[in-house]
């Protein structure tokens, strides 16, 4: 379990509703990332794969940065960006042609360079070349290079934009190696504390925390190493019941991914009698290799089931860890 990719980090960055996560999924050649005209829809650093001609990469999606924002989830995909910046090695920051050059893209392009990664400037939703070459030059005023036009939508001039991309990379420091690491998916309905469990296992804030029932709307994965083992850590959307589409979305493939992992952590809040949703998520996972984890401490509701009972917030988990050790 040593091995692990040294694939160089791309990181997508920009205001929200630039269409980062069209892009993402273009490359992706995957709809991973959900997508959907609001602002605010990708909240947690979304990673993929990637490959361009003799080029394997990794690539994350980030919620979109707005800069001055005070409202909680806003200034937390920030933060999430922020470690995504600091994680990339080559930065793609998305602007979008439609709306013209507004002053939070240049408090984004100030956040950039202060990073001193190299960063490949891209103007999305530019479907025609020729008739909207002015308002794409209109971005080197933002004075962080040239500007890239692409339509994300269209894949239009993505080829170009990812051999600006690859020729950033620090081909001397990259190794490619196989990836064995195993996955591990944490499970279960919203707000159970499933989020703060991964950033107690990670001791980084690697994703968004919020009492608000289903802040988590995609897949979120990251890299997490508890010794010598160095695991492929998966948080999920919340699973429940909704009538919200795009809720919807994260929600199915949350369920389709406990079959696909090495390793499930499905969380069951301890403080209250098991609900009919805990028990279809029992009999879901009944045959994957999975721990049960009762957070938010087991207070006698939960008798017969084997499992682990931690309080994610205020107490240490090593019970659970050595758990996944063993596993």
């Amino acid at each position: 379990m040593e091995k692990r990719n040294k694939k160089p980090i791309v990181a997508i960055v920009g205001r929200p509703n630039v269409g980062k996560s069209t892009l993402f999924n273009a490359l992706a050649g995957d709809k991973i990332s959900i997508v959907k005209d609001t602002p605010g829809i990708t909240r947690d650093r979304i990673y993929a794969d990637i490959t361009w001609l003799n080029w394997n990469f990794t690539m994350i999606d980030t919620g979109g940065i707005e800069p001055d924002s005070k409202d909680i989830i806003l200034s937390q995909m920030r933060e999430q960006a922020q470690i995504a910046i600091d994680t990339a090695d080559v930065i793609i920051f998305l602007v979008d042609v439609r709306q013209g050059l507004v002053d939070a893209d240049a408090k984004v392009a100030d956040m950039l360079r202060r990073s001193r990664k190299p960063v490949v400037l891209v103007v999305n939703k530019v479907d025609s070349f020729a008739k909207m070459e002015a308002d794409v030059y209109e971005f080197y005023n933002l004075g962080i290079g040239d500007p890239h036009p692409i339509s994300s939508a269209n894949r239009l001039g993505l080829g170009d934009m990812l051999d600006a991309v690859t020729e950033l990379f620090d081909k001397e420091a990259l190794e490619d190696e196989e990836d064995d690491r195993p996955k591990v998916a944490i499970v279960g309905k919203p707000n159970v504390g499933k989020s703060s469990i991964i950033n107690k296992i990670a001791g980084e804030n690697r994703v968004i925390v919020s009492e608000i029932a289903g802040t988590t709307r995609d897949i979120v994965e990251g890299t997490i190493r508890l010794d010598q083992i160095i695991l492929n850590m998966i948080d999920t959307a919340g699973i429940r019941e909704t009538n919200d589409i795009v809720e919807n979305i994260g929600v199915n493939k949350s369920k389709e991914l406990i079959h696909k992992v090495d390793l499930v952590l499905l969380v069951i809040d301890g403080s209250t009698p098991l609900t009919q949703e805990d028990y279809e998520l029992l009999k879901l996972s009944q045959d994957t290799h999975r721990i049960i984890v009762f957070n938010k401490k087991d207070k006698g509701f939960i008798q017969n089931i084997d499992g682990v009972s931690i309080s994610a917030k205020d107490k240490d988990i090593n019970e659970l860890i050595q758990k996944i050790k063993n596993m």
